[in-house]
């Protein structure tokens, strides 16, 4: 099972973000460690574009929820470190570490699947870290 090793702790710069005061680190189940770095700045999971039905009321059912999962998330969109598909898979991972119930965290999944392409940055570099200072390792590298 994934597991936070250290406490979210941001402090707000605008209306919707927020910029992390200390490393954010989540050991995933899938045998990597994600280091999102002090510094990184996030809007958690706020979603651009409310204009549409449907995502207005997706938001409205997973806002307030998962934001440790949702940082995560934004640094693996931001850096591109892993694919697409596998940062939404962290994502869904991450928010049922946080004890968010599996409705909501399919929610949550379902939305970056449909509406995150945009978002996503395809730049992964090949050293094992982003231009940022993302490096993914596993357990034992630790």
């Amino acid at each position: 099972m994934s597991r936070f090793t250290t406490t979210l702790k941001t402090e707000q710069i605008g209306k919707w973000t927020h910029t992390l005061l200390d490393d954010l680190v989540l050991a995933d189940e899938d045998q990597r460690v994600i280091t999102v770095p002090a510094g990184f700045t996030t809007d958690f999971a706020s979603i651009k574009v409310l204009h549409n039905a449907f995502l207005f009321v997706l938001f409205a059912l997973v806002s307030g929820y998962g934001n440790y999962a949702a940082t995560v998330h934004d640094w693996l969109y931001t850096t591109g470190q892993v694919s697409r598909k596998e940062a939404d898979a962290v994502l869904y991972r991450a928010l049922r570490t946080e004890g968010v119930a599996r409705w909501r965290a399919w929610l949550f999944w379902a939305g970056v699947r449909l509406g995150g392409a945009k978002q996503y940055t395809k730049t992964p570099t090949s050293s094992g870290f982003s231009s940022s200072g993302l490096q993914i390792k596993s357990p034992g590298e630790l």
